[in-house]
């Protein structure tokens, strides 16, 4: 028979949401051009206008704080790349560029050396210092400025491990502010933006990782991907076996690979229609690409309004732990540029509740019949991941079904959650050095190599129930002792409080001897620690139940 896109999945308000999408797209882009042909001192005045927009609306108290955190948060801002924000901070940071086997050009950053450590050699082939080495990915429309725009040092993650004594590297994806350059085709050609998640699996991971060891003449290393970033690691892991032997552990900073969806009907809807509409709407290069235009107009506090209000309007996400100060400096680098293509691809994957390759397979306006029955696209095979895996995600973050993720990751998956934290939370929250650098320490001092063997698991799950902190409970399990692979054998989730207390801690014994072992949890708790944590709850026995789901699916898998 006869179908017409959108007729069965979209009803009259969605229809609404379409057309209203298509119109403020179109205005912006109408905004966008009139704005690109004003001189400077036109785009000044508008700045000037916003700011005392701004003055007019804000309390005095509220301007008052802006003004007295403006100082460090100003040098941030207006640091234009990687290497000046790290100098900021006295750290020399070093830029290298890798070319992938498909040809583009991908920039990388290193922190390699400690503050007065400078002009030692690190991890060269003539002598000199020998540093383990950690690599760092961002998230999507990010690029590497996000890790290390904090006002901060000691909450800046990339800075901590440096002063630990690790060697840091910073991806970059293709399309980005420092990967916008391919040997085959300029970035203003259509070709250019023609590539969504699979080639970030298939060539800028594994290449940029090559890259790095054979530059530190080091065996392997250990990966820190935030949200996307996770997402990039868990695909090419998934379809690289030999990749996994060269990475020590992976740590997956909020989480991505099947997101139950968007919380505004707006963005449902798009999820819902063909990526044909999704191009017609952005086109098929960079997506908001004006956000940088918007920022250069606006006066920073309403930047930072604007951003807020999108990310509550979208996801949900209110930034209640993240400073006013820290959202002044980190949120103009917060965007970089990347391809329609790949945010159709996240499109594709939240429709079909599964974390597969792009499907180039795009239906006609009209077609007879479904062919859905003769077709599918291959899912990217993550249980097959032997890297350990240690995901740590906020309960509030929208963008994260743990019970979903720990389906289909492989058995030695640890997750923790921080039940207060939302996605950005992860980055750049005013606790983020208390409630989640100990969890990332904790992996990275434990897998220390690429062996993946018992004897790290254990240490890993000792240094772990040590950090969560006394009130961690664990069933007893007489049969523990004779496991054979404690990677492969037990499953962690746990839920952290503000002060550092761990609320519930299950670990499994041996997944075949789990029935009924599980601790009885209280069904709510009410989070007690700093201020400003007073008033929040979470629903406790969500960990028994994540524990649940994994050991029946792995009893039933071992069976």
């Amino acid at each position: 028979m006869w179908r017409i896109p959108f007729v069965s999945r979209l009803n009259l308000s969605e229809y609404v949401a379409l057309v209203v999408s298509f119109v403020l797209v179109g205005l912006e882009a109408l905004i966008r051009v009139l704005t690109l042909a004003l001189p400077t001192s036109i785009i000044a005045l508008c700045y000037r206008a916003s700011k005392r927009l701004f003055n007019y609306s804000t309390s005095a108290a509220a301007k008052k704080s802006v003004s007295r955190q403006s100082s460090r948060s100003s040098a941030i801002r207006d640091a234009s790349d990687f290497v000046d924000l790290c100098a900021l901070s006295g750290y020399l940071a070093e830029e290298h560029v890798v070319q992938t086997k498909d040809g583009y050009l991908l920039g990388l950053h290193r922190l390699g050396w400690k503050r007065g450590e400078e002009g030692e050699k690190v991890n060269s082939s003539k002598g000199g210092i020998k540093k383990p080495v950690v690599y760092l990915h961002h998230g999507l429309l990010m690029n590497s400025e996000v890790w290390v725009c904090l006002t901060d040092e000691e909450r800046c993650l990339p800075f901590h491990l440096v002063e630990k004594g690790y060697d840091v590297w910073f991806g970059n994806n293709r399309g980005n502010k420092y990967s916008k350059k391919s040997i085959h085709h300029p970035p203003t050609a259509t070709a250019f933006w023609d590539f969504s998640m699979d080639e970030f699996a298939f060539h800028d991971i594994p290449d940029s990782i090559d890259y790095i060891l054979s530059t530190t003449y080091q065996p392997s290393l250990s990966y820190i991907g935030f949200s996307q970033g996770t997402a990039q690691a868990f695909a090419t892991l998934s379809i690289h076996p030999k990749l996994n032997d060269k990475v020590n552990v992976f740590i997956a900073l909020a989480p991505a690979m099947s997101p139950a969806g968007l919380r505004n009907g707006v963005v449902d809807s798009l999820m819902k229609a063909s990526p044909e509409v999704l191009f017609l709407l952005f086109g098929r290069r960079s997506i908001l690409s004006s956000t940088t235009m918007w920022q250069s107009i606006m006066y920073p506090p309403i930047f930072v309004r604007a951003i807020d209000t999108s990310l509550a309007f979208l996801f949900g996400w209110y930034g209640k732990n993240i400073s006013m100060a820290q959202k002044l400096a980190a949120y103009p680098h917060l965007y970089s540029f990347t391809s329609t293509k790949s945010v159709v691809h996240w499109f594709q994957i939240i429709r079909n509740a599964s974390f597969q390759l792009y499907d180039d397979d795009v239906q006609p306006p009209l077609r007879l019949g479904s062919v859905s029955k003769y077709t599918k696209v291959a899912r990217f095979p993550t249980r097959n991941i032997k890297t350990p895996v240690v995901l740590v995600y906020g309960g509030s973050d929208s963008l994260v079904d743990i019970k979903v993720m720990l389906k289909q990751l492989p058995a030695h998956t640890v997750a923790t959650e921080i039940p207060h934290f939302e996605h950005l939370d992860l980055l750049w929250a005013r606790d983020v050095d208390t409630l989640v650098f100990p969890h990332v320490i904790d992996a990275l001092d434990s897998f220390s190599d690429s062996g993946h063997t018992e004897e790290h698991f254990a240490r890993y799950r000792a240094a772990r129930h040590a950090s969560l902190g006394p009130g961690a409970r664990r069933p007893h399990n007489p049969t523990e002792s004779s496991s054979k692979s404690l990677g492969s054998s037990y499953a962690d989730v746990a839920s952290v409080t503000p002060d550092g207390d761990e609320e519930d801690l299950v670990v499994d014994g041996p997944r075949k001897n789990t029935e009924g072992a599980m601790p009885s949890l209280a069904s709510r708790r009410r989070i007690r620690g700093r201020p400003g944590s007073e008033g929040i709850e979470y629903d406790s026995t969500s960990s028994s139940e994540i524990a649940h789901v994994t050991t029946a699916r792995a009893t039933e898998d071992e069976n």
